[in-house]
C-alpha cells in the first residue's frame, strides 16, 4: 500500500499530461476532417506550423544539458544498447511490417516511419523514475536518442522509404534542406545559447508546454487537413484503424520482450535494465510529427503520422503498467526517484 501511494502522484502527473493532450489530438483530427484548411488559410496554417516547429527544436536545444552528456558517457554500453534498439531493432521490425502483402502502401510507410524515430524524453524518464531505475542514465539516453535522431531519422527515411519509391521526400535535396533549416539549425542555436538562456527556458515550464503541444497540434491540423482534401477518409476504414492498432501492439510487445531479455542477460544492473526497457521501446510523437511534415508531401503526412499517434497512446498505457510492476518488485525508493517525484 505504501509503495502504491509513492508512485501514484507520478502516475497522476504523467496521465494529467497525456490524457488531455490525446483528447486535443483527437479533437484536432476531427476539426481537420470537418474544416480542413484550404487556399490561403492552408498557406497561413502551414507557415504557423513551421514557426512552431522551429521554436520547438530551439527550446529542446536550450534544454539539453552538456553536463548530462558528460555524465552519461560513463554508461556507454547502456546507451549503445538503447540506440541499437531504437535505430536498428525497430527499423528491422518496421521493414517486416511494411512488407506484409495486405498492408496499404501508405499505411505501411507510416508504420515504417514510426520505427525510424528517436525515443521519447519525458515519458522515458518518468517511467524509469516510477520503476525505480537509473534516472540520470534515462535522461542521458533519451537526450542522446533525440539529438542523434535529427541526423539518423532523415538518413533512414532516405534509405528505406525515399529509396523505395513510396512517394516520400526523404531522399530529395528539398527534404534534407527542410530538416537542416527547421530542425537542426534551431536545435544547435538553442544549445549554443544555453549558457545565456538555459536558466530562463527551464523556468518557463508553461511556455515550453504550450510550444510543445501547440506546434504538434498545428502540424497535425495542417497534415490531416491536406490529407482530407486529398480523400483520406474515403480510403481509410474502421477496419484499417483496427489493423494499425493491432500492428502497433505487436510491434510494442516485440520490442519490450527483446529489451527485457537483453537487459536481463547482458550483465546490466537492474536500474540500467529498467532504462533499456523504457527508453528502448518508445517513439517520440514530439519529434515525429514535425519530421514527417518536413520529410513527406503534405497530402501524405496525415496517413504517415496516424500509426505514430496510436502507438504513442498505447506505449503510455502499457509502460505505465510495466513501471508499476517494477516498482512493486523493489519497494525501497532510490534517492534520484524521490528527488524527481518531488520536483
Amino acid at each position: 500500500m505504501k509503495d502504491a501511494l509513492w508512485h501514484a502522484p507520478m502516475l497522476k502527473r504523467i496521465f494529467a499530461w497525456a490524457e488531455p493532450f490525446i483528447l486535443m489530438l483527437v479533437g484536432t483530427v476531427i476539426l481537420a476532417s470537418l474544416l480542413p484548411a484550404r487556399g490561403e488559410w492552408a498557406r497561413v496554417a502551414s507557415i504557423a506550423a513551421q514557426i512552431g516547429i522551429v521554436a520547438l527544436f530551439f527550446l529542446h536545444g536550450a534544454r539539453l544539458s552538456r553536463e548530462a552528456i558528460v555524465a552519461g558517457a560513463a554508461h556507454w554500453r547502456l546507451h549503445a544498447t538503447v540506440m541499437a534498439a531504437t535505430f536498428v531493432l525497430f527499423p528491422i521490425c518496421g521493414l517486416i511490417l511494411r512488407s506484409l502483402p495486405w498492408i496499404d502502401p501508405a499505411l505501411g510507410t507510416g508504420l515504417l516511419f514510426l520505427t525510424l524515430l528517436p525515443s521519447t524524453v519525458q515519458s522515458s524518464i518518468a517511467f524509469t523514475a516510477i520503476a525505480r531505475g537509473n534516472v540520470a542514465a534515462a535522461v542521458c539516453s533519451a537526450s542522446f536518442s533525440n539529438f542523434f535522431g535529427i541526423f539518423a531519422t532523415p538518413a533512414l527515411v532516405a534509405l528505406t522509404i525515399g529509396g523505395a519509391g513510396q512517394g516520400g521526400g526523404g531522399g530529395s535535396l528539398a527534404a534534407i534542406e527542410a530538416i537542416v533549416v527547421q530542425l537542426l539549425v534551431p536545435f544547435l542555436a538553442g544549445h549554443l545559447l544555453r549558457p545565456l538562456i538555459g536558466g530562463f527556458v527551464m523556468r518557463q515550464k508553461r511556455l515550453l508546454t504550450v510550444v510543445d503541444r501547440g506546434s504538434i497540434l498545428l502540424v497535425v491540423y495542417t497534415a490531416f487537413g491536406a490529407a482530407v482534401v486529398e480523400g483520406l477518409w474515403s480510403r481509410m476504414s474502421i477496419g484499417d484503424l483496427g489493423i494499425i492498432l493491432a500492428l502497433d501492439a505487436i510491434l510494442l510487445a516485440a520490442v519490450l520482450a527483446f529489451t527485457t531479455f537483453v537487459g536481463r542477460h547482458a550483465g546490466l544492473q537492474r536500474e540500467d535494465e529498467i532504462v533499456l526497457v523504457f527508453s528502448g521501446s518508445k517513439k517520440s510523437l514530439a519529434s515525429g510529427v514535425p519530421m514527417a511534415g518536413a520529410l513527406f508531401p503534405s497530402a501524405q503526412v496525415g496517413l504517415v503520422i496516424l500509426p505514430l499517434m496510436l502507438f504513442h497512446q498505447l506505449q503510455l498505457i502499457v509502460c505505465a503498467t510495466i513501471a508499476q510492476r517494477y516498482a512493486r518488485r523493489r519497494p525501497e525508493p532510490l534517492e534520484t526517484c524521490d528527488a524527481l517525484s518531488s520536483a
